[in-house]
């Protein structure tokens, strides 16, 4: 007899455990399934945010920077420090820590909300009496044969995620050719590094490296930096980011991956045409992700996959299935953490009769590289290609008190406002805390303020967060301190 739940939510990253505590305080008996585990065999709730992507990764970006600013920074403030050394392990080590203390996390949240935790696969069995049966595989012990436990629910939420996408010249082996989970987990610093990719994962992995003594060589399709970003962004961030050592190729044409004694050879032509090769100990391939739907048994059930893979849904996150819900990496849409949680609870609202609602044009982006660049709303060229009346205020953190306190005056904050009504259309920043000032702007657009309205609020001095409400002043040419 299968245990009978409201929902079941397959998956425990961010779309997945924040769906399925949300259902529970929302009264519907909820159970969630997840097949992480840590290297013990423990399980290990998160999904690739946690466990290989946005946690571990930052906690390597801090670090890496302590190092930096350490070996090339302090001096400046007075403090003289001698003898630096890095000890990649004992970093390796704090990175591992924060990792676990997130996994322990969302298992206590899991406890507290009385949500039910099953460690496993989950897969579709089949559809009877209103009910939807979803087996969860356990990976068994010490050789034992994995078992299979039987789940019912009326309403199922699919937050399987995804996994960096693979060159076909070039499998994941995880030692030499390294996907996000390899690029977290090099044992030493790599004398020469090679990535395929200057997306999010290639820049902040990059950065890592080289801030830890890799000579870093980014390889990237396009032929264009950085194209999802505002142009006046990007021009800075490639000028900053090569000023620190990264070498970035753009138009390059990846021929052949081979590996030898002296490590792993890339082949490709450049934006010119011209044969080129690079050899190094170590190459990361960051060329995007496919969602995870390989196994789910999508099939025994008629659930509707579209074209790369992804579960097919529709403006409301519901599947070609009724109460079926899919959410996050496996759906349409940015691959962003954040947005996987909005829609987990927007899911979990609608199952129980609420509206729940995403507002798909004020979800921001972040880079965390140095400085850290992130932006929401539309770009200067996309207000352009639409012909969309705009006006622009940019403010440079160059002339932000607090900025200079920090010794980090790199970077601008842009501020985009409609033309005729002022109402403010996009913001984007590189600079220090960037991750942290999106926010405000992000709070403006959902309540459609105009560059006025920040203009108007009170910022406290000396923050960098003055940065936001300057430029808000420079759209209409009166910023008061540039």
């Amino acid at each position: 007899m299968s245990q009978i739940f409201d929902v079941i939510v397959i998956g425990a990253g961010p779309g997945g455990y924040v769906a399925a505590i949300r259902c529970a305080q929302l009264g519907l008996k909820t159970a969630c399934i997840d097949a992480w585990s840590n290297e013990q065999g423990a399980p290990a709730p998160g999904g690739t945010c946690t466990n290989v992507g946005c946690i571990p990764s930052k906690a390597l970006l801090q670090s890496s920077e302590h190092y930096e600013q350490a070996l090339t920074h302090l001096g400046e403030h007075g403090v003289e420090v001698q003898g630096v050394s890095l000890n990649l392990g004992k970093m390796l080590a704090r990175k591992n820590l924060v990792v676990s203390q997130n996994n322990q996390g969302i298992l206590y949240l899991f406890k507290k909300n009385k949500v039910s935790f099953f460690h496993g696969s989950g897969s579709f069995v089949d559809r009877s009496d209103a009910l939807y049966r979803v087996a969860v595989t356990s990976r068994g012990t010490q050789g034992a044969k994995a078992q299979d436990e039987i789940l019912s629910a009326q309403h199922v939420i699919v937050a399987t995620g995804s996994s960096a996408r693979a060159l076909d010249m070039a499998p994941f082996d995880e030692e030499n050719i390294l996907s996000n989970d390899g690029a977290l987990r090099m044992s030493e610093v790599p004398k020469k590094l090679t990535l395929i990719g200057s997306g999010v994962i290639g820049l902040e992995m990059g950065s890592v490296w080289r801030r830890l003594g890799a000579e870093v060589t980014v390889l990237e399709g396009l032929p264009v930096f950085m194209g999802a970003v505002d142009e006046q962004v990007a021009k800075e961030a490639w000028k900053l980011l090569t000023q620190q050592g990264l070498k970035i190729e753009l138009g390059v044409k990846v021929q052949a991956v081979s590996q030898g004694a002296k490590g792993v050879k890339v082949s490709y032509t450049n934006a010119a045409g011209e044969a080129q090769s690079v050899v190094s100990n170590k190459l990361i391939v960051s060329i995007g992700r496919v969602p995870n739907t390989q196994g789910l048994g999508a099939e025994k059930v008629g659930l509707a996959l579209d074209e790369r893979g992804a579960i097919a849904v529709d403006e409301l996150c519901r599947t070609s299935l009724p109460q079926v819900w899919a959410v996050g990496d496996v759906v349409r849409g940015p691959m962003l953490a954040h947005k996987a949680e909005e829609e987990g609870v927007a899911v979990a609202e609608r199952i129980a009769g609420e509206h729940g609602h995403v507002n798909y044009k004020t979800i921001p982006w972040v880079i965390y590289t140095s400085p850290e660049i992130a932006w929401v709303g539309e770009t200067e060229q996309q207000l352009k290609a639409a012909s969309t009346p705009y006006r622009s205020g940019v403010f440079p953190f160059l002339a932000n008190g607090r900025a200079r306190a920090l010794g980090d005056t790199r970077g601008f904050v842009k501020v985009l406002a409609h033309r005729d009504s002022d109402e403010v259309l996009g913001v984007h920043i590189i600079g220090p805390s960037a991750s942290e000032l999106i926010a405000e702007a992000v709070m403006a657009m959902e309540f459609k303020a105009s560059s006025e309205d920040i203009a108007r609020i009170c910022h406290a001095h000396p923050s960098l967060s003055e940065a936001t409400k300057e430029a808000a002043l420079a759209v209409d040419k009166r910023a008061l301190n540039f």
